[in-house]
């Protein structure tokens, strides 16, 4: 398992619906406990998810050249669709 530095600026969507939304409400129970924890680290960590989820990219599966999406999910990438239409023939 290589880590790519180049592959995570491309910026390309990573992140299945399923995954996003497990993000969005980790991450919101992460701020809601900072609040009555005032704990920084909790609070962080929380904001990290809530950005991951709500732009679908993460860099780090980015750098490890690992995806959620399925070909049928709205944010998959057009190259993925085409692939998966091409190994239908």
């Amino acid at each position: 398992m290589n880590f790519d530095v180049k592959r995570m600026v491309k910026f390309e969507h990573n992140i299945g619906v399923p995954e996003k939304k497990y993000r969005m409400f980790g991450g919101a129970a992460l701020v809601l406990a900072s609040l009555f924890t005032a704990k920084i680290l909790l609070i962080i960590v929380g904001m990290i998810l809530i950005a991951t989820a709500y732009s679908g990219w993460c860099p780090v599966y980015s750098g490890l050249n690992k995806s959620t999406l399925t070909p049928d999910s709205p944010a998959a990438p057009e190259s993925s669709i085409e692939e998966s239409e091409s190994h239908k023939d």
